[in-house]
């Protein structure tokens, strides 16, 4: 049932993460890993020092988990799909039982085709009661069909899904799936996107803040925009964090590395500002492949990156009493 949801700086009664531990929507294999990677980077040591209770409900998986980067999985494209749908059904559902507690779930990819689950569960969440805003931080728009797109890879078609774009077969469709409205769709950070994407977005109304508006206006300006709309319209925030909106240079741990993405400050700089508008209700973190990482440099940033959305500041709050969970 829907409900009102919690946010950053409303200090939510416990942040809940759950892992995908799934590369199925991707071409290359090894995110799959990512979820366990965020935890060794340190994860929830970094929230529960910031004074936040935290529950961690593991990882939902398929039968065979991923183990390899190879590009050739052995696995039929249907199958994949399959793998797909399944674990965005069981994220739906998960995400709803979180959000309907009163808690902030923090979704762990796992490739960006976990998004069509979480942000699903928002947006069954919210239903007509509040409004939900995504903003989507990445070098992609990830607003293919299967229809435009080159590759065929859903990790880079969940937006048009969940925006109810046509060309989608009766297979993605269920009670797990949410809709959003494209014109509540932020894309931030993009600088690779295909020609018919491009004409979708446009034709759709989506905000794109590609990395040519955030060099000539910057990060500031943007945000306040962008931060001042959602506060108008009173709605839930959904940050969909993709690693591969980082320039590679601090975050070589991705499979669809862009050169050109945003800077260590730039991305910090994201962050702190979502946490200070209050608006964040739920997150995702996707695309770390820690076989492609060195030395767990793109794990440790987006540890780092998440503890600023969470309240991390140089001079900061005195955090209060800890707490831990696990659940099954």
């Amino acid at each position: 049932m829907p409900g009102v949801s919690m946010s950053v700086s409303a200090r939510p009664r416990r942040i809940d993460l759950i892992g995908i531990a799934t590369a199925s929507g991707a071409s290359v294999r090894g995110c799959g890993m990512g979820p366990e990677s965020l935890r060794v980077a340190g994860l929830v040591e970094a929230l529960i020092d910031l004074g936040h209770r935290v529950a961690d409900h593991g990882d939902l998986r398929r039968p065979r988990p991923d183990v390899s980067t190879h590009p050739s999985s052995g696995r039929a494209p249907e199958q994949r799909k399959a793998d797909v749908l399944d674990l965005a059904a069981r994220t739906s559902e998960a995400g709803m039982t979180i959000l309907s507690e009163g808690c902030l779930p923090v979704f762990l990819g796992g490739d960006h085709s976990i998004a069509m689950g979480s942000v699903s569960a928002v947006a069954r969440h919210c239903g007509d009661e509040r409004p939900v805003h995504v903003m989507w931080i990445d070098a992609h728009a990830d607003y293919n069909t299967p229809l435009t797109s080159p590759t065929g890879n859903l990790h880079g078609m969940p937006l048009a899904l969940l925006c109810g774009e046509p060309g989608f077969d009766d297979s993605f469709a269920g009670p797990w799936l949410g809709r959003i409205d494209p014109r509540n769709v932020t894309i931030f950070g993009a600088r690779s996107i295909d020609r018919d994407e491009r004409k979708l977005l446009q034709s759709r109304g989506v905000d794109v803040v590609d990395m040519r508006k955030i060099d000539q206006l910057g990060v500031v300006a943007l945000m306040q925009k962008l931060l001042e709309r959602v506060k108008t319209a009173g709605a839930h925030m959904h940050v969909s964090l993709d690693l591969d909106a980082m320039d590679p240079s601090i975050a070589p741990g991705g499979g669809t590395l862009v050169p050109g993405g945003l800077s260590y400050r730039e991305a910090h700089l994201i962050m702190e500002m979502l946490h200070d508008s209050g608006s964040v209700g739920s997150l995702d973190v996707v695309e770390l492949n820690p076989f492609l990482d060195h030395g767990g440099q793109s794990a440790t940033l987006l540890v780092d990156l998440a503890a600023s959305l969470f309240g991390r500041s140089i001079m900061g709050e005195e955090p209060g009493p800890m707490e831990f969970t696990t659940e099954a």
